[in-house]
């Protein structure tokens, strides 16, 4: 089965203080929620999210369950992201179809047949507070207004990558359909078996984590 990759523009957020980091989350839900809206091919009850700090509005699906199961994700990865300041992560969000293995000796298995895999790349960089210099006589400290209208310039410009990065999806899913299966005959607003992988303990484990996951089998978690 061919599976379709869209990696997406990488977010750069300043990891300032706690705010960032919570911005960081409002971010991936706005982002996941996007994605999973535009393959959701069931009924469903579209609701209309104000994503905070940015005048950008996304759609979610409206289903409880699926929110819950995204925000689970998202505040695993936003710790993660307080514990690895200045380090390069990325979220994974899977789709695929379940096939029956064939049986062997010792177990009849079910096999995972990814068919779409999207790829959310965050940067998180330190910034200082302050700029200090020393003369021979004094110490002169930055009062703060330069770094205020950085931090502002720094803050239009991820809103507006933000933005690329949704409209990217948009164009994606739009001009990517004949890879996506036949809709199973499956309750709930997205039918399709997903998973969301976020990065563990360190970038090599987060790589070993993508190829077990590949190549595991079991029982799929289902979005409806």
């Amino acid at each position: 089965m061919n599976c379709e990759v869209c990696q997406l523009k990488e977010l750069e957020l300043e990891h300032f203080e706690i705010r960032e980091v919570l911005v960081c989350g409002w971010m991936f839900a706005g982002i996941l929620h996007t994605i999973v809206f535009h393959r959701a091919l069931g009924l469903v009850r579209p609701k209309d999210v104000d994503m905070e700090l940015f005048d950008i509005t996304y759609v979610q699906c409206g289903e409880v369950e699926l929110e819950k199961k995204i925000d689970e994700k998202i505040e695993q990865f936003v710790c993660w992201v307080e514990k690895h300041p200045n380090k390069k992560s990325r979220i994974c969000l899977s789709f695929y179809e379940v096939k029956n293995k064939q049986a062997s000796w010792f177990s009849n298995k079910i096999e995972r047949l990814y068919w779409e895999q999207w790829y959310i790349n965050l940067n998180v960089v330190q910034h200082p507070k302050a700029h200090t210099s020393k003369s021979h006589h004094c110490k002169v400290v930055d009062t703060g207004e330069g770094g205020l209208e950085d931090r502002n310039a720094r803050s239009a410009a991820l809103e507006a990558s933000l933005r690329e990065v949704l409209f990217q999806i948009i164009k994606f899913v739009n001009e990517k359909k004949d890879h996506v299966p036949p809709i199973p005959n499956l309750e709930g607003p997205v039918s399709f078996p997903y998973e969301i992988t976020i990065p563990s303990s360190s970038d090599s484990a987060f790589g070993m984590d993508m190829i077990k996951r590949m190549l595991q089998t079991g029982h799929p978690t289902m979005l409806s």
